[in-house]
Parts: C-alpha cells; structure tokens; sequence
C-alpha cells in the first residue's frame, strides 16, 4: 500500500489505536501521553506534533457532555443524596476522561501528520511523492 494513501479518518484510527498513523503498525507513545520521536517500525518521525491542550479540552467537552446529563437524569429520577452522587460520579469522570486521553491525543496526531501541520510538512511531501520514511539510527552509548 502507498503511504500517500492514506485518508485523514484511517490515520487518525491509527493514532486513535495508538498506532503510527503512517504504518498503523509501531507504537505512537512512548509513555502514557509521550508521543515517541519516531515509529518504531517505520520510521517515521513523529516528534514534530503540536497536539498541547486540545486534546484534553475535547475530553473535557465529551466527557461532560456525557456525564451532565446522566447526573441530571439521576437527580431528577431518584434524588439521591449529594454523598451518593459525589461518590458515583466524581470516579466516573475520572476513568472516563483518563480512558479517553491517550487515544483522542493519538487521534489529534494523526490529524496533524495526514494534514501535514506542524513540522509535518516535509513528511506529507515525502508521501504524496510516494517516498519511502527516513530509517532513524539511534547511536548506542559506549561503555
């Protein structure tokens, strides 16, 4: 398959998997949110994403969007006293927008390497010209 294939929704499913959005087969993330510098696979370099706040503001936006209205629906259906609900909801929220920040971040990543956005420029020429990723060495520590 063509790298210059690739369409904007299939590499943010990559990124949303925590895929490479170019191979959909190395690993986005280093650690928890750490965007790794470059596919392990690949080799493409992924250091270049921008992805900063947005992708909690969009967990945020979903995830009360969610959560609201369910705490509404609850109060009004069963009023239930304050501690119960405190109790119920506050973790709910909490796994939920943990759940959802890595791949919305991943999914944001892909977004900006598809589009070409920050530093992504010379990697989506590279695609569209049907060129293969540069291979990244890294160069071992003598003892």
């Amino acid at each position: 398959m063509a790298t210059g294939s690739i369409s904007l929704a299939k590499a943010m499913w990559h990124g949303f998997r925590g895929k490479c959005p170019n191979c959909g087969r190395g690993h986005l993330f280093g650690r928890f949110l750490k965007v790794a510098d470059a596919c392990d696979r690949c080799g493409e370099e992924l250091f270049h994403q921008r992805a900063d706040d947005f992708p909690a503001y969009l967990v945020m936006v979903v995830v009360g969007h969610l959560v609201v209205p369910a705490i509404l629906a609850v109060e009004t259906a069963y009023a239930p006293p304050v501690w119960l609900q405190l109790a119920v909801w506050l973790p709910v929220t909490l796994f939920a927008s943990l759940a959802l920040l890595q791949p919305t971040k991943g999914a944001i990543v892909g977004l900006q390497w598809q589009m070409g956005m920050h530093g992504f420029e010379a990697s989506k020429s590279r695609r569209e010209a049907g060129q293969l990723a540069p291979v990244l060495v890294k160069a071992s520590r003598a003892a």
